[in-house]
């Protein structure tokens, strides 16, 4: 490895696929995978945002917004790699429907099905973690006597369970468990890598599956900055506050985004206070990986850098 948290101020990221990691540099990424033969395969591509997407990109709270509809985008198409390398669907024959699509759409349609995994998605989540908890918590104001305060905690309070036994449910999933190894795998190799030593198992192996910067960390601190955000937009009328939930998500998302942002370079104690709720989340969305697991994202963390040094 060419270079060292200390001689750069970027920061890799990743994301966990199916039997594999996706590892991201400022110019490009590459997701290694699995194959049904044992073998590791990657692809690689471009990361570059358009010259608009650049410019936004550099306003605090709008790129919150932006890289996250960005990393939405690439994290479905790197998940459709990975499905398509493991074999995951590779005894699925395409249906009628399937030949239509393709045959109507042709080059466009997996951009199409993209941008509609991403809509489906986003309206699960708004409607599962923000109009929910909005909804369910509206049946305690009568007893609370109008007291929008106490209801807008609780509310929050209701937000985070629903996303607490989520992520309880979903690690059960047999698949999601390898997921989730796979996740643990990108926070090790990212932590070795980011103190300097070099990628060997043995190194790898001593630093922790958790990580300040990761995704789950992000989602937590959603959870409580709109628990905060909410206690001062109130109203007793359900349909509006269901309303504000929905229209305050990208700012919601993008003052998080700068939290994290802060909480991943920083030092600070009082950072380390805030960031570990989010590290104890970590214990449930990763898992500790075995050696073949850990090889797979050295794969992608060495080639994502060599890619970003030539």
């Amino acid at each position: 490895m060419a270079k060292t948290k200390k001689e750069t101020p970027f920061f890799y990221g990743g994301q966990a696929v199916m039997e594999g990691v996706m590892m991201r540099g400022r110019q490009s990424y590459c997701v290694a995978v699995r194959n049904p033969k044992g073998e590791i395969e990657s692809r690689t591509g471009s990361a570059k945002s358009s010259g608009t997407m650049q410019i936004l990109g550099k306003i605090p709270i709008v790129r919150g917004v932006v890289k996250l509809g960005s990393s939405m985008m690439m994290g479905v198409k790197v998940m459709r790699d990975s499905a398509e390398i493991s074999g995951f669907d590779a005894e699925e024959s395409p249906s009628k429907f399937d030949l239509w699509l393709e045959k109507k759409f042709g080059d466009k349609l997996t951009k199409y099905i993209m941008i509609l995994s991403i809509a489906i998605s986003l309206v699960i989540s708004v409607g599962l973690f923000m109009v929910l908890p909005t909804w369910l918590s509206g049946f305690l104001a009568p007893v609370l006597g109008g007291n929008l305060w106490a209801l807008g905690i609780i509310e929050g309070l209701v937000r985070f369970v629903i996303f607490l036994a989520y992520l309880i449910l979903m690690a059960q999933i047999r698949e999601i468990k390898r997921l989730f190894q796979y996740h643990g795998a990108e926070h090790k190799v990212i932590n070795c890598y980011e103190s300097g030593e070099a990628l060997t198992i043995d190194n790898i192996k001593r630093h922790k599956r958790l990580h300040k910067r990761c995704g789950t960390s992000f989602l937590l601190f959603v959870m409580l900055i709109s628990m905060i955000f909410f206690l001062f937009v109130r109203t007793d009328i359900l349909w509006l506050r269901v309303l504000s939930r929905i229209l305050f998500v990208p700012f919601i998302a993008g003052v998080s985004y700068e939290v994290i942002k802060w909480a991943g370079i920083s030092k600070s104690p009082i950072v380390r206070i805030i960031s570990f709720p989010g590290l104890m989340l970590q214990k449930i969305t990763t898992a500790e990986p075995d050696a073949g697991q850990i090889q797979v994202a050295v794969a992608a963390l060495e080639k994502v850098v060599q890619l970003e040094d030539d």
